[in-house]
């Protein structure tokens, strides 16, 4: 049974959702994925402007002018959406928690698809797969999206990149669009990562928060690995230390990018303190420019 305050958490995210994708980013993601593929449509008389490319030369010798073939895009699409549920996630210092702000911009992405008649599946996953909802479209499913983000009470507590995505290709045989939604706090997934792109059209969300890159103002601070358990006591009074322990930080989340850039993942970069909306519509028209070149 869901909490009374859960289910009014999952009815707002809903309906923001819901309003965001119909109005902000209305046609936006539509225009930055291609289909599936190209179906043949008709043949058709040949008009000044057409591609020359395009010319059906065995209808053309046959009806003694030329004809072309048309073709449309098939654009049914099958977006998976992959949410990192490890303790990490139950982290934030500003607006909402890692683990939130991931549950509603996978809701962002779901409405974004299922308004475009593209099915949506999930993978929620931690050291390793938790849960696996496969692809179907409606509204209905958006809602059983965003409901299983919020309501599944992890059973582990680290992250498994590299195993999740192999499990993306063991479930997913043809290409997907899949939006791997995660703080990237893991090691050793780059290899498995890239295998997987190659197959996919992989998007990391990168989640952060500002807490991420500082300590408390002053004094001791102890701090904990959430995943771990790991404890270590920092002198939040030392410049020094906190400079260093800022640096440290800044230089991780930095290698993460450059990474992920580098095995062929497009990076999205959202802070729960922040818009979700506003870097996904960035990525949107990116996408949209790099298909049109």
């Amino acid at each position: 049974m869901l909490s009374h305050e859960l289910i009014k958490k999952i009815k707002r995210i809903h309906i923001r959702t819901g309003r965001t994708v119909d109005t902000i980013m209305a046609g936006q993601y539509h225009s930055a994925f291609k289909g599936a593929g190209m179906e043949f449509e008709e043949v058709r008389e040949y008009s000044p402007g057409d591609e020359v490319k395009s010319i059906d030369w065995n209808v053309t010798a046959r009806m003694g002018r030329p004809y072309i073939k048309r073709y449309r895009e098939e654009r049914e699409l099958v977006i998976m959406i992959l949410v990192d549920m490890s303790e990490s996630g139950a982290f934030g210092t500003v607006n909402s928690l890692k683990r939130e702000a991931a549950a509603e911009m996978a809701a962002i992405v779901a409405f974004n698809a299922i308004k475009n008649n593209d099915k949506v599946g999930a993978i929620l996953f931690t050291d390793r797969v938790e849960r696996y909802i496969p692809p179907k479209k409606g509204t209905s499913h958006v809602w059983r999206v965003i409901k299983e983000v919020l309501a599944h009470e992890p059973e582990n507590h680290g992250t498994d990149l590299a195993e999740t995505v192999r499990f993306l290709g063991r479930v997913a045989r043809k290409k997907t669009v899949s939006f791997l939604i995660s703080d990237f706090l893991d090691e050793g997934y780059q290899r498995a990562m890239a295998v997987a792109a190659q197959r996919h059209d992989l998007i990391g969300i990168l989640i952060s928060d500002p807490g991420d890159f500082k300590l408390p103002v002053g004094g001791l601070v102890e701090l904990m690995d959430l995943e771990t358990g790991e404890i270590i006591v920092l002198d939040a009074y030392d410049p020094v230390t906190v400079d260093r322990y800022e640096n440290i930080m800044k230089d991780s989340y930095s290698r993460t990018l450059d990474q992920l850039k580098r095995i062929g993942v497009d990076v999205v970069e959202v802070s729960a303190s922040g818009s979700l909306v506003d870097p996904l519509k960035r990525f949107f028209r990116y996408r949209e420019r790099m298909r049109v070149r």
